[in-house]
């Protein structure tokens, strides 16, 4: 199954490994030291031009989404539940 993150990025379910509202960004030492890495590794893609409303963490690479953490944690929860 696929999650579509915004724009024409979609992602594998089995990819994903977590949906964070973009204030964590700003609120989490630990999560800027965590982007920061991946960054530093090219690891980090910002899908569309819209200002990022949720951050993806999936097993190889960071999104920074256009579409609200509620939004994709239902679409993802979806396919789990279904699955």
């Amino acid at each position: 199954m696929y999650i579509h993150l915004g724009g024409e990025k979609i992602i594998r379910t089995s990819e994903l490994v977590a949906i964070f509202d973009i204030s964590i960004e700003q609120s989490s030492k630990l999560s800027k030291q965590f982007v920061a890495g991946a960054r530093k590794r090219k690891d980090v893609e910002t899908i569309g031009e819209e200002e990022p409303k949720s951050i993806v963490v999936t097993k190889k690479r960071i999104y920074y989404s256009p579409i609200s953490s509620s939004t994709l944690k239902k679409r993802a929860h979806q396919f789990v539940a279904n699955g």
